[in-house]
């Protein structure tokens, strides 16, 4: 059994490679403040919910208990009193059920390591905002540096628990899993991300970083991103076995041929004779302006009509497919779903989420959980829905992660690798 933390779980890619993989695994708790994701992980991994154990609530007394909460509407700032009052009963009831299914502690910042459950690996996927080139733009320019007060420095939250696991003397996590962007390598980044592996290496872990492009795991989407797992080993000897797995295993190694990667037809949803595809399709065609003319100049057309081109892939997936540059077009061509735009559309929510490595049974069942929360808007939103995609990981890169946590797991952490390293290292001392 592999107990897993996710915090900044998002949507949950995580869970769903390991379950994807056959593992296992028990996802103790979960750290996640955003309402949107909150509710989606629950549905894509637990089924719809039920909220009859909450039917002796009132609206007073839902406020009241969620406000124990450091909740967010957008994942940046905290929910407002005024905001959280607005909501509707079944709204309430629908996020305190999706927190206490998941064991979700939901603010890294009010969590203290005697709280955590104890776990095998801990993921922390904190927000990229800051480190981000696109976030150069935005006048985000503070990284991960402890000053700098964004929300990428929430890393050093991971570094407080883990301090304050050696505080009380509680295991640490065999485990450590942080995926971000690749600019955190970057010559502006590396100083405190070194400062970063450093202290992870006094604990006594071994890092390992990758940079990985989904495309070299069979996915369409050219999404580069940089990943660290980080062991807790033994003693010197295990730290060596492992350095040494790593090298014999290295993910960064495995290469595939672009032009043979699974198609894009597997993903694009180009059957308008179904009413939902149809559907999204049209939510997904804005109105035909002079920049949305350069959105259709400018970026690659994945499909025309109902046929989707072969040999290419999409671009990463964004928390935004509005804009320029995107992930890629879907030209109309001969069909015209919509007068607004006879050009083109965007990616939909459901696409993004294929693209990302979910599968289109639990995005259905997610739609079909979709309550609306007023008369004219749903709890999770297209914009919603194209964003919590945006900010999630490719499921595949995961899956070959977690495959070398669990190899690493069997062969090295076990009360019998001990014994064998202990052995191993007798000999040869006594050799010597």
């Amino acid at each position: 059994m592999l107990k897993v933390i996710e915090s900044f779980a998002g949507i949950g890619s995580q869970s769903q490679a390991l379950e994807n993989l056959g593992i296992d695994f028990d996802i103790v708790a979960t750290l996640e403040w955003e309402i949107g994701a909150i509710f989606a992980y629950d549905i894509l991994h637990n089924g719809p919910q039920d909220l009859s154990p909450y039917r002796f609530h009132n609206r007073e007394s839902l406020i009241e208990k969620l406000r124990e909460y450091s909740l967010s509407n957008d994942g940046k700032e905290p929910i407002t009193d005024r905001a959280l009052s607005s909501m509707s009963v079944q709204h309430l009831k629908a996020v305190l059920c999706a927190i206490e299914r998941n064991n979700n502690l939901v603010d890294i910042t009010k969590v203290h390591g005697e709280q955590l459950p104890d776990a095998d690996v801990l993921t922390y996927s904190f927000p990229c905002q800051d480190l981000s080139i696109s976030g150069h733009w935005h006048h985000n320019s503070g990284g991960i540096d402890r000053d700098a007060n964004n929300r990428s420095t929430l890393l050093w939250e991971v570094e407080r628990l883990l301090k304050e696991y050696v505080e009380v003397e509680k295991d640490l996590p065999s485990f450590l899993l942080m995926e971000n962007v690749s600019n955190i390598l970057s010559s502006k980044h590396i100083g405190n991300f070194r400062e970063w592996q450093n202290f992870l290496e006094g604990l006594g872990y071994v890092n390992q970083v990758y940079t990985l492009d989904a495309r070299n795991f069979n996915v369409p989407q050219s999404r580069v991103r940089t990943y660290m797992i980080s062991v807790l080993a033994h003693d010197s000897m295990n730290a060596k076995a492992i350095t040494q797995y790593f090298e014999d295993n290295n993910l960064e190694e495995v290469k595939v041929d672009f032009s043979s990667l699974r198609p894009m037809s597997d993903y694009l949803r180009l059957d308008y004779s179904n009413p939902v595809y149809r559907n999204e399709a049209i939510q997904s065609t804005p109105i035909f302006t002079p920049s949305r003319q350069k959105i259709y100049e400018q970026n690659p057309i994945l499909a025309i009509g109902s046929r989707a081109k072969s040999g290419i892939w999409a671009r990463t997936v964004t928390t935004k497919q509005d804009r320029n540059p995107n992930s890629g077009i879907v030209a109309y061509g001969d069909e015209k779903l919509t007068d607004v735009n006879h050009n083109y559309r965007n990616l939909t929510a459901r696409e993004c989420f294929l693209l990302m490595g979910f599968d289109e049974d639990k995005y259905d069942r997610m739609m079909e959980s979709n309550f609306k929360v007023r008369s004219n808007r749903n709890m999770l939103n297209q914009a919603k829905l194209i964003q919590l995609a945006g900010n999630s990981i490719v499921v595949q890169v995961l899956e070959q992660i977690f495959a070398q946590i669990s190899e690493i797991k069997d062969k090295y952490l076990t009360e019998s690798s001990k014994v064998t390293f202990v052995t191993t290292h007798e000999i040869q001392v006594s050799a010597t």
